[in-house]
């Protein structure tokens, strides 16, 4: 390296969003932001998310109680569609509820709020990819086992014949 060039540390420091956002990836100790293997090692990534299947869904809501299936898509989406049984919760709002008082959230969704060790929450999108974000977000507040259906509503809506 040459005198006076950035470490490689630096040069991916400036790869962050925003201040903000690089503080809070200090703070963590983890990269929150798209460039965190490149500093920090693996973390919440949507890709690094687990996942489940149409077939292995299907099955949970046919057998389930205790699943709460999360639509993370904008109003406008879900009215043109949905999953029978999930539960709209936008993908811009899904920190704020997952914090709520379960009281508060009850009473805002009309579901139970998961415990965070529940082993039954997945989230899905049209395609997946704000469904992985949405995971990404649920596993940062602790709700470790939270998957995301990564073929989201359109291959729900192909297989289900809607």
């Amino acid at each position: 390296m040459q005198p006076g060039s950035p470490s490689k540390r630096h040069t991916s420091l400036l790869m962050f969003r925003d201040a903000h956002t690089m503080v809070r990836c200090l703070i963590r100790g983890r990269c929150v932001c798209p460039h965190e293997r490149a500093i920090f090692g693996r973390g919440m990534h949507p890709e690094d998310t687990k996942e489940i299947s149409y077939e292995n869904l299907k099955a949970l809501l046919e057998k389930s109680q205790d699943l709460l299936l999360v639509d993370v898509r904008t109003k406008e989406e879900v009215e043109k569609g949905r999953i029978p049984g999930s539960v709209h919760v936008p993908l811009d709002t899904v920190e704020a509820a997952f914090s709520m008082e379960p009281e508060e959230f009850l009473a805002k969704y009309r579901v139970t709020k998961p415990p965070l060790d529940t082993p039954e929450l997945v989230f899905h999108c049209q395609m997946g990819r704000r469904g992985g974000v949405a995971t990404g977000r649920a596993h940062e507040l602790g709700y470790l086992n939270a998957r995301n259906y990564a073929g989201g509503y359109k291959e729900w809506s192909e297989r289900e014949g809607k």
